[in-house]
């Protein structure tokens, strides 16, 4: 595992520092309507303040903008974050440039400062050397705390991480430990619920995972490519018909017996919120009909092997989530976890909604803010982000 130095090994006493959040939050008529990711990036926005920071700089990228969308602007965040922070944050006027750069070095003593949407430079994806020589100009020493992209070689991510004295912030190191649990010899029975639309988002962490298992419980519109594969009728659902061959491999492999399809399905007349909706035999769904969530029957199977658990790792939704009549599945799923008295870990905006929905996100051991980032980690591979803090260990 990489090696890499710890926020409190960092020298940043009467230093101006940058800090990469994951403030990718979202945003109804321009107010922030979940800040879970806000309060995850204060410990260590606190910590640096408090230990004597000359000035906390905090940078993050929100959604996907083209261009410099306005509604994608990240002053209500930095409302937000100052209401929680019970203090002022400073909003700049931009990423970087001069305007930015003396605005930074104005800041009062121990100021906190908001810079704007990372993605509203276009070097912020490619990881321009120019944004990031921009970037660490505005600081002396980095710490990175953004799990949720540390999986995405970006300006803010890695390029300024090459370029200033840099550290893993307390969520990232909790990120990192919390499902660094799974890797290795985890406690068994080890258990990993998958859900959500498209199985190609998760074959790769599939095939990785699944020699390592003791059984894998697959939900979501993922499910129904599996159960086509598996020979099942599955109506008009949501398939990958180009993944069929591959994951129809994965049934028939040594380790096929572990994984969990769905028994039954709810099926809807329509991929609408008040559409008639039946159970439904998981292989044959009748024609006309669309699978929006799994049964009762699966709901009970899946929380059974859930609850024995030793070890358990979920992400994904196992339906449509964003409706209640078809949000059973995940709830019955979420309070299996909640009450799995093994060390468990969720993934994933939807499955993380889920418990906090229910009241149940102090129920499990860890809550993750990042899911791709999360899924990567489990799969083996290096997250650029967390790889490039191990040049500081035993440099300058």
């Amino acid at each position: 595992m990489t090696r890499y130095l710890r926020i409190d090994q960092l020298d940043f006493a009467g230093k101006r520092v940058l800090v990469r959040a994951d403030l990718n939050v979202p945003m109804e008529l321009g107010r922030v309507s979940d800040d879970f990711r806000i309060r995850k990036a204060l410990p260590a926005i606190e910590l640096l303040s408090a230990g004597g920071a000359e000035s906390v700089l905090v940078c993050s990228h929100l959604g996907r903008p083209k261009d410099r969308e306005p509604e994608l602007g990240l002053a209500p965040v930095s409302v937000r974050m100052a209401e929680l922070l019970a203090g002022e944050v400073v909003q700049l006027p931009g990423v970087v440039g001069d305007e930015v750069e003396a605005a930074a070095r104005d800041l009062a003593p121990g100021a906190i400062a908001l810079l704007e949407n990372t993605r509203f430079e276009s070097g912020e994806t490619k990881n321009d050397p120019l944004l990031a020589d921009a970037l660490a100009r505005l600081a002396d020493v980095f710490v990175e705390d953004a799990f949720g992209s540390v999986h995405r070689a970006h300006a803010s991510t890695v390029g300024v991480a090459e370029r200033l004295r840099s550290a893993a912030g307390p969520l990232l190191i909790s990120e990192i430990e919390g499902l660094g649990r799974f890797l290795g010899d985890p406690d068994r029975p080890y258990v990993v619920v998958l859900g959500g639309a498209k199985v190609s988002d998760k074959l790769g962490v599939i095939k990785h995972l699944l020699p390592k298992v003791d059984s894998m419980l697959i939900g979501g519109a993922m499910c129904f490519t599996l159960l086509a594969a598996a020979g099942a009728e599955v109506g008009d659902s949501r398939l990958e018909p180009e993944m069929i061959d591959e994951v129809g491999k994965l049934l028939t492999g040594p380790d096929g017996d572990k994984l969990v399809l769905p028994s039954d399905i709810v099926a809807a007349s329509a991929f609408e919120e008040s559409a008639e909706a039946v159970v439904t035999a998981a292989n044959s769904i009748p024609r006309g009909r669309i699978g929006l969530d799994i049964g009762p029957g699966t709901s009970a199977r899946f929380a059974g092997v859930i609850k024995d658990a030793a070890s358990l790792f979920w992400n994904g939704p196992m339906g449509v989530f964003e409706w209640e009549r078809f949000r059973h599945g995940t709830e019955a799923v979420a309070e299996a976890v909640a009450g799995c008295a093994g060390w468990t870990a969720v993934g994933g905006g939807d499955s993380v909604a889920a418990l906090r929905i229910l009241g149940l996100e102090d129920s499990v051991s860890h809550l993750s803010t990042g899911g791709g980032a999360g899924l990567e980690l489990l799969e083996g591979r290096d997250l650029p982000g967390v790889a490039v803090l191990e040049r500081w260990v035993d440099g300058p």
